[in-house]
């Protein structure tokens, strides 16, 4: 049975378990919980919850099972660090899922009104069946394309949420700050959307840039100043610098809605105006300079954000006019921004596919020689070892033939080995 297959077959094993946990943890729930406990809210936040934790233990399991980095083999910090990107994937998971079942549970209750009560036990296990199914299928099938495009859903489903529930009818006259500057159940959806929502800038931004790193490493050592050359003929200067100031960057822009969230504006209103206000001129900073920091990237995507910022300060002359709401040029500048990121983190994850592709290319091309009994130059030498060195971190499926001596760490040649850079390896890989 292949990969896929085996995704698709735990899949339904979750699908199974994860229904049933949905239904019994829901119907214990309404024969035993306190009457003020039994109000829609706080119904429909168990429900979320419960199909959250399926959610979580569903991910890990389909994430872990198949890793090699969880041994002792070669040291603490492969496991350690295993185990810290799983849990925090899983708070992405988790985030989405709750927000998402809270709000699609609020729609079906507006459509069925008291009926529903009778129908919470059977929802709770379809709903916690369908995420079980589907996040151990992505755990085993992980790739930065998924990660980036659950960004939108949970964001969306949050603020959606809290706007629905608020008892402030007038939030929307001032700013958005005001739909979270309260105790109540909306303010509190709201601000651990936005907190959420900079966890999960955070950890895409990580694995973007690792995978930037990693496409330099190898383009580096597959320089060789032809026509043929896949680095198109340049080393990128001040390599690392640049992947710095990004990194700083992304990172202070996913702090900056962490900020926003934990720091209400009655009660903090200078932390919340500093990361607030500190956010715009952190998109600024990263669109003007996107051509510089990463290169590599389409101009297209160049383009598009030299245009986001146009668009986000016409709209904020306009409303220095009077003819817009501060409310509208917030939603306008945080949606565009979401967008941008991810148009960002699937240019990156085209990027990985494409490295993959001419690895495999390169490593089958050796392969070849070998069985004409060519013998193999110093250059394929080279070649076979960068292949062993980084071909794990790929998100494409790789032929058992190849996989076999890539994970074993051996070239086919002994001797081909070379020490390799400190340029750390993509997390995101179908062979970890």
């Amino acid at each position: 049975m292949g990969r896929h297959q085996r995704a698709e077959t735990g899949g339904l094993i979750s699908f199974i378990l994860c229904a049933c946990v949905g239904a019994i943890g829901m119907n214990l729930y309404l024969q035993y919980a306190p009457a003020i406990w039994q109000v829609s809210q706080r119904r429909f936040t168990v429900c979320a919850g419960i199909v959250a934790a399926c959610a979580v233990v569903s991910f890990c399991v389909g994430y872990i099972s198949n890793s090699r980095s969880m041994t002792l083999k070669n040291g603490w910090l492969a496991p350690i660090r295993r185990i810290i990107e799983t849990l925090a994937l899983s708070t992405v998971y988790a985030a989405t899922t709750f927000l998402s079942s809270f709000a699609l549970l609020g729609a079906i209750n507006e459509m069925m009104g008291t009926l529903f009560v009778g129908y919470m036990s059977s929802v709770c296990a379809a709903f916690a069946g369908v995420v079980g199914y589907m996040t151990f299928v992505q755990a085993e099938m992980m790739s930065a394309k998924t990660l980036a495009s659950l960004l939108p859903f949970f964001v969306i489903a949050g603020v959606s949420v809290a706007g629905l529930t608020t008892d402030d009818p007038y939030w929307y006259h001032n700013n958005f700050s005001q739909l979270g500057d309260r105790t109540t159940f909306a303010a509190t959806m709201f601000n651990s959307t936005l907190m959420l929502a900079g966890v999960c800038i955070i950890i895409v931004s990580y694995f973007a840039v690792s995978e930037l790193l990693t496409t330099e490493r190898l383009m580096r050592l597959w320089h060789d100043h032809t026509r043929d050359d896949p680095n198109r003929g340049y080393d990128i200067p001040h390599f690392v610098t640049r992947m710095t100031v990004l990194a700083v960057l992304l990172t202070l822009s996913g702090l900056a809605f962490i900020g926003i969230g934990a720091f209400r504006y009655t009660p903090h209103n200078l932390m919340h105006n500093i990361c607030a206000k500190g956010l715009p001129f952190i998109m600024l900073l990263l669109f003007l300079l996107l051509p510089w920091l990463a290169p590599r990237i389409g101009k297209a995507v160049m383009v598009v954000s030299d245009l986001v910022a146009l668009v986000c300060a016409g709209f904020w002359a306009n409303m220095m006019l009077g003819h817009n709401t501060l409310t509208n040029v917030e939603a306008l500048a945080g949606l565009l921004f979401l967008g941008w990121f991810i148009v960002f983190s699937r240019q990156i994850a085209a990027i990985e596919a494409d490295r993959v592709t001419m690895q495999l290319v390169r490593h089958q091309a050796q392969l070849q020689l070998e069985d004409n009994g060519e013998g193999q130059s110093d250059d394929n030498a080279q070649i076979d070892s960068d292949v062993d060195a980084s071909t794990g971190t790929g998100s494409q499926t790789v032929p058992m033939s190849i996989t076999a001596n890539v994970t074993a760490g051996t070239s086919i040649h002994a001797g081909a080995h070379k020490p390799s850079t400190a340029m750390p390896e993509s997390r995101i890989a179908s062979d970890r």
